[in-house]
């Protein structure tokens, strides 16, 4: 038998489970409205929430540096791929989010999956969310230290999980997403925060969905709760509400010099392009520019909650631009999305692994750039596929 003939057999049973997955048709412009195999679509898929993806002063910034400092970096940034403008960026960073200094990274998964290792090894013990961002999971598998799971945003059982293990390990490290990707929920931030100091633990967020978009400022959900307290690991990412590429993290000056040595995904990746760094820069002045972009989405983000648990959807607890319609099984995630893109709207269905079992979802991701037009439309369509199914069950 060929070494490789099991894969077709792995790819069946994806297929027979709803589970497999096959790369969309491409497209350019992240706007919007998309088109795909010549037909527009509105995009509720991606996550430029504040439309910043194809604003013209993030491609003239990135125009102008890769004219400057060419296309590729060719080394880590220990080596020789750190340009000017990264460091830049990474000052600017610092001052954005009020830290001593920051980190950029390749893209976010890196920084997660490089970041929580350096952290803990083995002796130290992890006590981490149960809906993490997959980053965040391969980074603690990859640190080798003794991992917690705690119930979803359960501050009740983080607080036994520390109380059992943090005693006798060396170190400690609390790890959690603030804005949570598919269900759109945020962590209870406050207890969290409280729980880190009482039991000396160090304590990482990732803020990825939550830069540019919550707080004051844009800082993040962090910033929102008030827990930007000394001592706390934030990681963030370039590649969503500011519309470019890569991950970044910030903290104290020792921290990020430690990562620099010790974090394997910085040390041993080339260095992002420049022109990505100098688009992340133009971004970063148009969030602290323009306020009204996510007080704007996030007005706009309540008020199609409401309107879908009115209409009879399930959005469970989100409190966010991202708004689950909890579906159930990967097969009637599928359904629907294929309705929707009938009728004009781009919205994939989310299914295992990417969610749990059982909770296939279709993932609502709005962004400033969505019109109410927009939303009403999919509202509209949303009722009709609701009336459809109310149908369809009664006939049954």
């Amino acid at each position: 038998m060929p070494p490789l003939d099991w894969i077709n057999a792995e790819l069946a049973d994806l297929r027979q489970r709803d589970l497999l997955r096959v790369l969309p048709a491409p497209f350019d412009l992240q706007t919007a409205t998309i088109e795909v195999t010549g037909r527009p679509l509105i995009n509720f898929a991606s996550n430029d929430y504040l439309g910043l993806a194809a604003d013209p002063r993030l491609a003239a910034a990135a125009a102008e540096a890769c004219r400057s400092t060419g296309v590729g970096r060719g080394a880590s940034p220990l080596i020789c791929g750190r340009s000017t403008i990264h460091a830049e960026l990474e000052r600017r960073l610092a001052e954005f989010e009020h830290a001593e200094a920051a980190l950029v990274f390749p893209s976010g998964f890196a920084a997660n999956a490089g970041v929580v290792p350096a952290l803990a090894d083995r002796g130290d013990a992890i006590c981490a969310d149960a809906k993490n961002h997959a980053s965040l999971i391969d980074g603690c598998r990859l640190s080798r230290a003794e991992t917690h799971v705690y119930l979803h945003n359960d501050a009740a059982h983080l607080a036994e999980l520390l109380a059992a293990h943090a005693p006798a390990a060396r170190r400690t490290l609390i790890v959690t997403d603030t804005l949570f990707s598919m269900d759109g929920d945020v962590a209870p931030l406050t207890e969290i925060a409280a729980l880190a100091r009482n039991y000396d633990a160090m304590l990482l967020v990732d803020e990825a969905h939550a830069t540019g978009v919550f707080g004051p400022h844009g800082r993040g959900l962090a910033e929102a709760a008030g827990v930007e307290q000394e001592g706390l690991i934030r990681i963030g990412t370039l590649s969503k509400a500011l519309g470019a590429a890569g991950g970044f993290v910030v903290g104290p000056q020792s921290l990020i010099d430690y990562l620099a040595n010790r974090s394997r995904s910085y040390v041993f990746s080339t260095a992002q392009p420049a022109s990505t760094a100098a688009a992340a820069i133009a971004a970063l002045d148009i969030v602290v520019a323009e306020p009204g972009r996510r007080t704007q989405l996030l007005g706009a983000a309540a008020n199609l909650r409401q309107r879908l648990r009115a209409a009879g959807w399930q959005t469970g607890a989100s409190a966010s631009q991202i708004i689950p319609i909890e579906v159930g099984a990967p097969a009637a995630a599928l359904a629907l999305s294929r309705r929707l893109r009938e009728a004009g709207f781009w919205v994939p269905a989310i299914r295992p692994p990417s969610v749990p079992a059982g909770e296939s979802l279709l993932r609502l991701s709005l962004t400033a750039s969505h019109t109410p037009e927009m939303i009403d439309a999919l509202l509209k369509e949303l009722g009709t596929a609701n009336d459809a199914k109310g149908r369809q069950g009664k006939t049954e």
